[in-house]
């Protein structure tokens, strides 16, 4: 019966000198036992086992001596400068090469909101703010706006959109909030699908920074306004709302252009435990959505992302968010002033607010 013995070592016998290594170095180590001594005819030699460097391990070519790994290099960059030239410039790309993996941001126009979400909301991508009737959605939506003017106004950009699909904008409380009503751009679509085709179009055309959908459940869908009042009409919403994400998301993507929706909260009916509150329109703009807000008319905004934190903000009647709040909220969360009951204590100074 054929026996299969294991595989001996190669030892390569160097001379009696120092090694060149250290003798516990990767490349050499002094080999044990009866390894180390040698029987001879003379006398007992020690010797030193030195490793010689083998592009073969076992069995398998490293990257650095594997010819076929450095054919698939040559293969991926084939394959995306072909994709690049069939697709457009950019379409694959790593990402280290694409200015890193981090995503830029904006002020909301609320200090502690943009402290909250790690910076503002996010460029190029979709945000939701949500909320019961007057709970500030609409406020913190012109604030924004007003934010991307003031942020752009001697750069390139700076141009913001309202798609009123409510047909309630207010140009006096707009302005009282810091918003420049002379170069904000209004639409007041007659149905839905007109109100999402031109924030597409505006959107691709690179132009705009910020796009504001007021809001989500005032988008009526043509068949529905064609049709007779209480025809039962299903999902439409929903279709629309999932058909005009899939396309606006993407081209918001590449143009850098952050697209806002405001909606509102219904409630389900039947629900006896749970929360009975919904959002219009569907569940598509819960998953394309980036950031989710939901906002009360106690103040809290709630984050509802990583990292689930909370923020507190005032908002006075008449002139929108309270900057010197957010302020002194932020400072005191950062322990740069202290807070003992209704006094404030900055150093030896003492004020209350």
């Amino acid at each position: 019966m054929d026996m299969v013995s294991p595989v001996k070592p190669k030892l390569v016998a160097s001379k009696l000198f120092p090694p060149l290594f250290s003798p516990y170095s990767p490349l050499q180590c002094p080999a044990t036992s009866a390894s180390t001594r040698l029987k001879s005819n003379s006398a007992l030699k020690r010797i030193w086992a030195r490793s010689e460097p083998d592009g073969k391990v076992n069995g398998v070519l490293s990257g650095d001596f594997d010819p076929r790994f450095i054919d698939r290099q040559k293969a991926l960059e084939a394959a995306m400068n072909d994709i690049n030239n069939a697709f457009g410039k950019g379409s694959v790309t790593r990402l280290g090469s694409a200015g890193g993996a981090l995503v830029e941001t904006f002020p909301s126009g609320c200090l502690t909101l943009d402290f909250a979400l790690g910076g503002g909301l996010p460029k190029g991508r979709i945000v939701e703010i949500y909320g019961p009737e007057s709970s500030g959605k609409t406020t913190l939506a012109l604030h924004a706006i007003a934010e991307v003017q003031v942020l752009y106004l001697y750069s390139a950009g700076g141009y913001a959109m309202l798609v009123d699909a409510e047909h309630a904008f207010d140009p006096a409380y707009s302005k009282a909030l810091g918003v420049d009503v002379e170069n904000l751009i209004v639409c007041q679509p007659d149905n839905g699908e007109m109100a999402l085709e031109i924030a597409d179009r505006m959107c691709r055309s690179g132009a705009i920074d910020l796009i504001c959908v007021d809001s989500v459940s005032a988008l009526t869908p043509r068949a529905e306004i064609e049709g007779e009042i209480g025809m039962p009409q299903m999902g439409l919403q929903a279709r629309l709302m999932s058909q005009a994400l899939r396309k606006m998301s993407g081209n918001a993507s590449k143009a850098g252009c952050t697209l806002i929706f405001l909606n509102q909260i219904r409630h389900k009916i039947g629900v006896f435990y749970g929360n009975p509150e919904v959002t219009s329109g569907g569940i598509a703009l819960k998953f394309f959505a980036s950031v989710r807000l939901e906002i009360r008319a106690t103040g809290k905004i709630k984050f509802v992302s990583r990292p689930y934190k909370q923020a507190e903000m005032e908002i006075v009647f008449g002139e929108g968010v309270s900057k010197l709040g957010c302020i002194l909220d932020c400072a005191e969360m950062m322990d740069v002033v202290l807070k003992k009951g209704s006094w404030y204590s900055y150093g030896d100074h003492r004020f209350v607010f």
